[in-house]
């Protein structure tokens, strides 16, 4: 085979090289080798160490070129990787941190993302699996709802598919789950408030059917005992949507119970509840004080920046496909649920009770 038309040669300039005209000179230019050093190489003939080897191979891909078949990395498999809907930035954060670890590891992700209305859970388990994929990692699926059947996850274990959960939890299921400390999380976002001089504090959540919310809650009445002495906190707990008009709504009720500040479930929610409080007039964190939770991508960025609770998206990932690996290759993870302190992100939306 001519060992210089192998390759397909795009019209397009890279790093200031016309690809279209290169051959081997240039890639052994750029590799620092000869074009017989290069030829061997691109031939896959023997007798080139491997650091030279793969200097021909990154002066390949820097220059344009596609790589021949056989020396193109081989994939270990595919990997399902279920989310949400992609509106909520928190979700595409755990993907790409998820999908970049995978492919590191050899495996090919395919992402599925749920939306209203869309393609269902089970419907997306079928297709991956008529694929033969090697395993699915979910990220706040079916198993976050407690009206969820966990039969339908008890069926893959028993047909030996690796399964990771993340950020949720259910019972009976033979699989590691990565979930953030939801009760943590409150006991931070109430200590700042309280510090601050904040005593009545409303919680704006998304529906309680889902364990993250469940648990939030449950932190919300215990720090809320323990920091203020209030046992009944009922009046001060909202229940929404998790989205900006989710948590308008809820800080709306809330204001007009009197709080002072609020507690979201998401940092979408905080968004909602500062766009209401501006709305009546009120400013941030002057008159109304705002934490979100996630720290997903640009918060920092808003007006005011959110004060927010981070999830630990890159440690809870790594410990996903580090698990779901570990499950692919006949070494289980033990059966438990492997919970993640978050961290309190401190910035302008957040202030002084005013008296």
């Amino acid at each position: 085979m001519d060992s210089e038309r192998w390759w397909r040669q795009p019209s397009e300039t890279v790093t200031g090289v016309t690809v279209g005209k290169a051959r081997l000179r240039d890639i052994g230019a750029h590799a620092g080798v000869s074009e017989a050093t290069v030829s061997r190489v691109l031939n896959g003939k023997p007798g080139v160490a491997d650091a030279t080897r793969q200097s021909v191979l990154t002066a390949l891909d820097v220059l344009g070129y596609d790589r021949p078949s056989r020396l193109r990395p081989k994939s270990a498999g595919l990997v399902g990787l279920i989310t949400p809907e992609l509106t909520n930035p928190i979700f595409p954060a755990f993907a790409q941190v998820i999908e970049s670890s995978l492919a590191q590891n050899g495996y090919t992700p395919v992402l599925c993302t749920q939306v209203a209305g869309g393609v269902h859970e089970d419907e997306y388990v079928q297709m991956l699996l008529d694929r033969g994929v090697s395993g699915i990692i979910f990220i706040s699926g079916l198993h976050a709802n407690t009206n969820t059947d966990a039969q339908r996850y008890v069926d893959l274990r028993e047909r030996g598919l690796p399964l990771v959960l993340v950020n949720g939890y259910i019972e009976g299921v033979d699989a590691p789950f990565i979930s953030n400390d939801d009760v943590a999380s409150m006991g931070l976002a109430l200590e700042h408030l309280v510090s601050l001089g904040h005593r009545e504090i409303g919680l704006a959540v998304g529906p309680e059917r889902y364990v993250p919310v469940i648990r939030k809650i449950t932190g919300f009445r215990h720090s809320m005992q323990q920091l203020t002495g209030r046992v009944d906190v009922d009046d001060l707990i909202e229940r929404s949507m998790f989205s900006v008009e989710g948590g308008a709504s809820a800080a709306g009720r809330l204001l007009d119970r009197g709080v002072t500040a609020v507690v979201c479930g998401s940092d979408l929610m905080a968004l909602g509840a500062i766009r209401e409080a501006r709305k009546r007039g009120l400013t941030v964190p002057r008159d109304f004080s705002v934490v979100g939770y996630d720290d997903s991508t640009l918060i920092a960025f808003t007006d005011p920046p959110l004060t927010t609770v981070r999830q630990s998206v890159e440690a809870m990932s790594a410990a996903a496909v580090r698990a779901l690996l570990d499950e692919i290759a006949g070494q289980p993870s033990p059966r438990a649920e492997y919970v993640f302190r978050p961290e309190l992100i401190v910035r302008g939306s957040t202030g002084a009770r005013r008296r």
